[in-house]
């Protein structure tokens, strides 16, 4: 399938829902706190992705159950909110919000430490938030995805941990998830030439311990296989001739209260 290549309208449409879910992802941010469900950050989402006139990409794609994926502590990604699941002092927790608007979509996420957490949950934190950054620095017209994962890669393992490789980013625009698939690992030189137009996100999964992930039975909740904590941060961009401008990049920046702290998204 061909990779589409996004004009000046496309454009501006994927950065008005990229903003959108970044505003919504700042507006639940700011009210996380232990004790706080993730059945409630389900509702804020919807709540609030509505007020900006948007629809939560997420809700019914492929069956999914909820508007947004709260993925907490060894969860890697596509965490279910629910009733039962309480955040709790020393967790951390992503929230992954997609929004379409006006026939586009934007993709983003963070992750957060709810009160005080240890110093290994606040190093995956970080060491994901800066991967995400080295992925999208690399991020321009004529780069190999290879190039923006091995970036990535050697963040990762400079701070001791790992990336997990099952999962992806992905082409968005007009389909929340279209071609390419974005690989968060190496080598260099390889994988599919960015053109200016395209529109990707880049989202590294990055586990404490090892990179092995696993599905749990309610077929969408992956979490690692060895236990440890995972952390993840994530941009919508749109290559450009001389690097690639950033759709989401207002998320997290209203999170940084005393009792959820989203480390510089």
């Amino acid at each position: 399938m061909a990779i589409p290549l996004l004009g000046e309208q496309a454009i501006e449409r994927t950065r008005h829902a990229g903003r959108a879910a970044a505003a919504t992802l700042a507006h639940v941010a700011e009210r996380l706190a232990a004790g706080v469900s993730t059945a409630d950050i389900d509702a804020w989402v919807r709540e609030d992705t509505a007020r900006r006139g948007g629809h939560p990409s997420q809700l019914g794609f492929h069956g999914f159950p909820a508007a947004v994926c709260t993925s907490r502590n060894d969860v890697v990604c596509h965490g279910v909110p629910r009733a039962e699941e309480r955040l709790r002092p020393g967790d951390i927790v992503n929230v992954d919000v997609t929004t379409r608007l006006d026939g586009f979509h934007g993709d983003t996420s963070a992750t957060f430490c709810i009160g005080e957490v240890s110093a290994e949950a606040r190093h995956v934190v970080e060491v994901a938030r800066r991967c995400r950054e080295a992925g999208v620095a690399v991020v321009r017209h004529g780069v190999r995805l290879g190039d923006v994962g091995a970036a990535i890669e050697e963040v990762a393992r400079a701070g001791g941990c790992s990336v997990v490789r099952e999962y992806g980013g992905h082409g968005i625009g007009k389909a929340m998830h279209g071609p390419p698939l974005v690989m968060h690992v190496g080598p260099r030189g390889q994988g599919v030439k960015l053109k200016a137009g395209m529109a990707i996100t880049v989202e590294p999964m990055v586990n404490l311990g090892r990179p092995e992930v696993k599905l749990l039975a309610d077929g969408w909740t992956v979490v690692t296989a060895d236990g440890s904590l995972s952390a993840q941060f994530e941009h919508t961009v749109v290559v450009t001739r001389d690097g690639c401008e950033v759709m989401t990049g207002c998320a997290g920046r209203a999170a940084l209260a005393p009792a959820a702290s989203g480390l510089s998204a």
